[in-house]
């Protein structure tokens, strides 16, 4: 019998009638006791606390908190010209801090931004089936809707957070390292420090929407089993896929259904001319793949039977 459904039987209101009877509770005729309310279950609060306590979140919080001081240090090791005002943002990343934080962005856009928001979304129901509490969550009752919107906006909230902690904690190392200056292009457009903040803060939102299919992907894999590992291990190897596939040339056109193929486009925001054409296109392509994986992730958790 399936876990949203039991309180709607005649047998079972019955039973519960019986039971509310001694323990002196009113039942109303769908079968839950007066005064609960769906609404109140699984708040957000408590499940942000209950994720941040895990093991697994502090791990990729401090990732992101180190991989700035690894780059530093990788600089100091190697050789690199501070005064550079030309090349690939790779060659321009100690020119400035808001350049060092685009490196940043750049070195972990293509595998650890994917893989940490895969993480928390092909984590979040998974694992509650691993650990067999799936089913007692949806008995206490919480309505699967509710379930999995509440999962996915913790899961969304945490995942926004680590994007906007790598950029943070690299612009201040940055400023420490390399001073305040100007954020220098490829191109050789420079602008302000102001305006380069500006524009690393909106090339960070820019990446938490074009991930947003990772997430939804994701999530509708931690829907479809029971082994967090591979939920997640799964929407990793469909970005990797794709982003091999980008790099085939061959392909021309087709590579723009890709839904990597845009994943740097917010680069075009460190300019004095700023085009929007292919951020607006990447916005667009991610949200088309967000709703779709979304709704096949909503759907299949509110049909299939829970038994762990």
């Amino acid at each position: 019998m399936s876990t949203n459904n039991v309180h709607t039987d005649p047998t079972a209101i019955g039973a519960m009638e019986e039971a509310a009877s001694h323990e002196h509770l009113k039942v109303q005729s769908d079968g839950s006791v007066v005064g609960y309310k769906a609404g109140r279950t699984l708040r957000i609060r408590v499940e942000l606390a209950r994720q941040l306590r895990r093991r697994r979140t502090q791990l990729m919080l401090g990732l992101l908190v180190l991989l700035p001081v690894v780059l530093v240090v990788a600089f100091q090791i190697g050789q690199s010209n501070p005064n550079r005002r030309q090349g690939t943002f790779v060659d321009l990343a100690v020119a400035s801090a808001p350049n060092f934080v685009v490196f940043a962005l750049f070195v972990s856009g293509t595998f650890l931004l994917p893989m940490i928001v895969a993480i928390f979304f092909g984590d979040t129901i998974a694992s509650e089936a691993s650990w067999s509490s799936l089913k007692y969550l949806l008995a206490t009752p919480i309505p699967r809707h509710r379930l999995i919107a509440q999962k996915a906006m913790t899961s969304g909230i945490l995942s926004l957070f680590a994007l906007l902690l790598l950029p943070s904690v690299s612009l201040l190392i940055g400023v420490i390292w390399y001073g305040a200056g100007e954020a220098v292009s490829p191109t050789g457009d420079a602008v302000s420090f102001g305006d380069g903040v500006t524009a690393i803060y909106a090339a960070t939102i820019y990446i938490a929407i074009n991930l947003l299919w990772v997430a939804a992907l994701a999530l509708f894999l931690s829907v479809s089993t029971d082994a967090p590992l591979g939920a997640v291990g799964g929407t990793v190897l469909v970005a990797i896929v794709s982003q091999i596939l980008d790099q085939i040339t061959a392909l021309e056109d087709l590579r723009n259904y890709l839904p990597t193929h845009y994943a740097f486009a917010w680069s075009d925001l460190i300019s004095t001319d700023i085009d929007w054409s292919e951020m607006t296109r990447g916005a667009f392509s991610a949200v088309c793949f967000a709703a779709f994986f979304g709704f096949l992730a909503v759907r299949k958790f509110t049909r299939k039977d829970i038994t762990s």
